[in-house]
């Protein structure tokens, strides 16, 4: 069974960076397309970015393009989302998930398998 735990959340000051980490296990991750996902306190969740099963494409929600990066390792099973330049409204519980195709989606349902999640909080 496909596990995913994320790390790498915390308190930042607006503009800090963090480096949020998704460790996969229970298969071979080379098999997925993995996405990231957050959730603020009375919202729906959004996609932020996504990459897909070989690292050949990676795709962003317009508000992070320039600011988060995505990045895989499969030989480590990871997957790891640089942000930067981190803005108040970044905050949100953020999630890792996989989906098992080739192809990357922005839609929740599309993804099977889901992390706990990692707490972001940008204040100063």
């Amino acid at each position: 069974q496909l596990q995913l735990v994320e790390s790498g959340g915390g308190l930042v000051q607006p503009g800090g960076s963090l480096r949020l980490s998704c460790a996969v296990s229970g298969a071979t991750l080379d098999y997925y397309a993995i996405g990231w996902f957050r959730q603020a306190p009375g919202k729906e969740r959004e996609g932020v970015s996504c990459i897909n099963r070989y690292s050949g494409s990676t795709y962003y929600a317009d508000s992070m393009k320039g600011r988060f990066t995505i990045s895989r390792d499969n030989a480590k099973t990871m997957v790891y989302l640089q942000m930067n330049s981190l803005k108040p409204e970044d905050t949100a519980i953020y999630y890792c998930a996989a989906r098992s195709s080739y192809y990357c989606s922005n839609y929740a349902g599309d993804f099977g398998s889901w992390g706990q999640g990692t707490q972001v909080t940008v204040s100063s």
